[in-house]
């Protein structure tokens, strides 16, 4: 919902908020935040709160460490797992230099953008994320282990399904933060879980899926387990997915073939930023993770299915991301690229009807590969003219160059 910074101070005031947190992300997506009183919100919301970004991943170093974080009312939350009394609640914010200028490292700026230049043509976006995760059990210290906390498989049930409990406090939890899960179930994986989130505008969904990690974590934590987004876990279960659905509404005609071609095409280029880690490519390939750079309807061997939907649910599935990619970054690439795609009035390559999992040699080899390692999708976002038009240079180096 829409708050004014007026009604922001009001509602501390009256239900017994106490601390602050202002929240925002580095360059990769990991959550960071600065806790601040009541009595400082005020100058928050006119004049920003400084902070030390030197020891921030991917906001440069000591010669330029003083940034302003500028909360966004429309992202308050209650934490409702601290207490009720001397309650916590989270904005996400903007960052900015000292003089108000726009960080261009601020990578939920960066989707800002994308969005509001995708409305300025008459197209508005649409996104909602299906994330995986396992649950390890932790050691006699409360260390992680790689004991997966169950042995289920995929859509089980309790008891097998250890972790339905815990889907289920993760669910109301969200809830009770204004985020509405769709459904929730176990995959494949032993201990692995999967819960999908209605789609929403862009920068809703970035926020909602930093949301989803950090209540996943704390949730996991206070059961006594940890819980695990890496890509690849265990070297011979399944890998952790962060399938997108994305749609565009606007224009004459149906957007979407359009937009999954200007996706297919610039894909490779854009890779490294939806998978950033070198385990991110032990997954691509392996069980339902896609290797090739095709489509379908609802082959879910495919880089992008088209699931069985009408109406307001007709979408694309983008099935290579995983959940240690910056989604801010991730919806912005997409918007970019579908967007081009749109402008262009890219044709859809033929179909490709077939289990590419199952398929011989000769069939996959007409096929153009997603990049296989790290190294390979750094050189292609490294040499995308795309990708130097859509983001910064200090964000393309973060990621390139490590």
């Amino acid at each position: 919902m829409q708050y004014s910074p007026a009604e922001i101070m009001q509602y501390i005031r009256e239900e017994d908020v106490k601390f602050i947190r202002l929240a925002f992300c580095d360059v990769y997506g990991r959550q960071k935040n600065i806790s601040i009183m009541p009595h400082e919100v005020e100058r928050a919301f006119a004049h920003g709160i400084a902070f030390d970004a030197s020891a921030i991943a991917g906001f440069g170093g000591e010669i330029r460490s003083d940034l302003f974080l500028h909360p966004d009312p429309s992202t308050i939350a209650v934490l409702p797992w601290r207490p009720e009394h001397g309650r916590v609640v989270r904005m996400f914010c903007d960052i900015s230099y000292p003089d108000g200028s726009s960080f261009e490292a601020d990578t939920r700026a960066i989707l800002k953008r994308a969005a509001a230049g995708a409305e300025r043509e008459g197209y508005r976006f649409f996104f909602g994320s299906e994330l995986e995760f396992y649950l390890f059990n932790r050691d006699e210290s409360g260390a992680p282990t790689r004991e997966p906390y169950d042995h289920a498989g995929y859509m089980d049930i309790a008891p097998e399904d250890r972790g339905e409990n815990v889907r289920r406090e993760i669910c109301l939890t969200l809830e009770q933060m204004g985020i509405l899960p769709e459904s929730s179930h176990h995959e494949e994986g032993p201990g692995q879980n999967e819960i999908d989130f209605r789609y929403s505008d862009p920068l809703s969904a970035a926020d909602n899926t930093v949301t989803f990690r950090a209540v996943v974590n704390t949730i996991a934590a206070r059961s006594g387990l940890c819980a695990d987004f890496s890509p690849k876990p265990l070297p011979d279960c399944p890998g952790n997915g962060m399938h997108v659905n994305i749609s565009a509404k606007g224009g004459s005609g149906d957007p979407l073939p359009h937009l999954i071609a200007g996706i297919l095409g610039r894909v490779s280029e854009m890779t490294v930023f939806l998978n950033p880690s070198p385990d991110s490519y032990a997954r691509l390939g392996i069980g339902k993770a896609p290797r090739y750079i095709t489509w379908s309807g609802e082959n879910r061997s495919q880089l992008i299915r088209v699931p069985a939907a009408t109406g307001e649910y007709r979408r694309a599935e983008l099935r290579s991301p995983d959940p240690l990619c910056n989604p801010y970054l991730a919806f912005a690439l997409l918007i970019e690229a579908g967007m081009e795609g749109i402008r262009e009035r890219a044709e859809l390559p033929t179909a490709a009807d077939r289990n590419l999992f199952l398929a011989p040699p000769e069939t996959l080899s007409g096929y153009q590969l997603l990049p296989g390692t790290l190294e390979e999708a750094a050189q292609a976002a490294l040499s995308s003219g795309f990708v130097k038009n859509c983001l910064p240079a200090s964000v393309i180096e973060s990621y390139c160059r490590r």
